[in-house]
């Protein structure tokens, strides 16, 4: 069964910070450029950030440049999101996705079930 399981997400208050896992089974993820999305409620999705499988370069929304880092660790088969300096515009359902493909390209071939991410005092 191919799979894709985000974790980390829960309630933080501005200012503060979450990691973000996505974690595959079923396919290794060394093969695979894994994209971060976004929904927050009433908005169209997001993308938030993708990391390369060739050469691990990283794209990163302006919104959240600066703030946010996509890193892979393909020994633990898993993708993370860390998140810094969050504000209550970050609240939103996060999604990850992969694509068999060396650059961050549409569209994606797997997508993982989400999680939310709630910034609020």
């Amino acid at each position: 069964q191919v799979q894709l399981v985000e974790s980390g997400g829960g309630l933080v208050q501005p200012g503060g910070s979450l990691r973000l896992s996505c974690a595959a089974s079923g396919f290794t993820l060394d093969y695979y450029a894994i994209g971060w999305f976004r929904q927050a409620p009433g908005k169209e999705p997001e993308g938030v950030s993708c990391i390369s499988r060739s050469d691990g370069s990283t794209y990163y929304a302006d919104s959240v440049k600066g703030r946010f880092t996509i890193s892979r660790d393909n020994a633990k088969n898993t993708v993370y999101l860390q998140m810094n300096s969050l504000k209550p515009e970050d609240t939103a359902v996060y999604y990850c996705a992969a694509v068999g493909q060396a650059m961050c390209v549409i569209p994606y071939d797997y997508w993982g079930q989400g999680t939310q991410v709630t910034v609020s005092s």
